[in-house]
């Protein structure tokens, strides 16, 4: 039976525990000259609405790296752009290929799309949720901090669909998570009810950036306005402007608190210069993480 990943809700603790062991022994792999071809002769689709660097690569290159194949496919240049309906595109690429990561605005179009298709299909970023960033940030905060329990994880900004997917791993994981965004851009009532509802981890937010940054162990970031939302920047940079990751903020947080940024970062805008460079950034670690999680995620959905 196929398994799709559209939100984190759709792993149990134990899937998480699988993934993240899997995807640090691939890291470990690669790092040793040692490249399965356990996809050998496999296809993986990208359909891809948003523009993408680090999601798209790392996807195909963690394909192309267990010998299968990656074929990208623009919606603008497919009949999905004349209005074919998502049920048939679903259903014919699912004879193609044998596993489907989707980025899109709707997260709706792609619970369709899972409902029509018989392979697995893998959530790249909707406009609610980003699950597979969160896997591999926690991977990252797995590798540097030993675990993700026992400190605070502090998200500053806005309350946007990676901050969604956090929510989701707090509350099925049990960490600590605590968000700071300003008024009007808070994380989506829903998300955050399921989430408190579940009666794991610690899950608060506030609007003070700095009462949420004290004594954190990890500080995540991410841009004011996210995809679709160019036009709301210059109105958000105000609204915002308290709740950059600079040094002064972080000074509040632990002596060894990580700092974590998706990228990509507006440098003087939701983070500073000397703090996405210095010391204290993971945002390098991170973003390498993305590809060996999605090996691990293709290798287990697939297989």
């Amino acid at each position: 039976m196929k398994k799709d990943i559209l939100t984190l809700w759709d792993l149990t603790p134990e899937d998480f525990k699988y993934l993240f062991e899997r995807a640090i022994q691939l890291k470990s792999e690669k790092k040793n000259g040692v490249f399965s071809n356990i996809l050998s002769g496999r296809t993986l689709g990208l359909v891809f609405d948003k523009p993408s660097t680090r999601t798209r690569i790392s996807f195909e290159a963690a394909m192309a790296q267990m010998g299968g194949t990656p074929i990208f496919i623009n919606t603008r240049d497919s009949q999905i752009s004349r209005n074919e309906p998502v049920r048939d595109t679903a259903r014919v690429l699912s004879r193609y290929l044998d596993a489907l990561v989707i980025r899109t605005f709707s997260q709706d179009l792609l619970i369709e799309f899972a409902e029509f298709s018989s392979i697995p299909v893998i959530n790249a970023l909707t406009d609610l949720y980003h699950p597979c960033q969160v896997l591999s940030d926690l991977m990252t905060v797995i590798e540097l901090k030993g675990g993700y329990r026992g400190f605070k994880i502090a998200w500053i900004g806005d309350g946007n669909n990676v901050a969604h997917s956090w929510i989701n791993a707090a509350a099925i994981l049990g960490f600590h998570l605590e968000l700071a965004c300003p008024k009007g851009y808070t994380p989506n009532e829903k998300i955050l009810k399921r989430a408190m509802a579940s009666g794991k981890g610690t899950i608060r937010t506030s609007e003070d950036p700095i009462a949420v940054a004290k004594d954190a162990g990890v500080i995540y970031t991410d841009v004011w306005a996210s995809m679709g939302q160019e036009r709301e920047h210059a109105f958000r940079k105000k609204t915002f402007k308290p709740y950059c990751v600079d040094e002064e903020l972080i000074s509040h947080a632990s002596t060894d608190v990580t700092v974590m940024h998706c990228l990509p970062a507006h440098r003087g805008e939701e983070i500073g210069e000397a703090v996405l460079e210095g010391p204290h950034s993971a945002v390098w670690d991170q973003s390498e993480n993305k590809l060996h999680m999605h090996k691990a995620i293709l290798e287990t959905l697939i297989r």
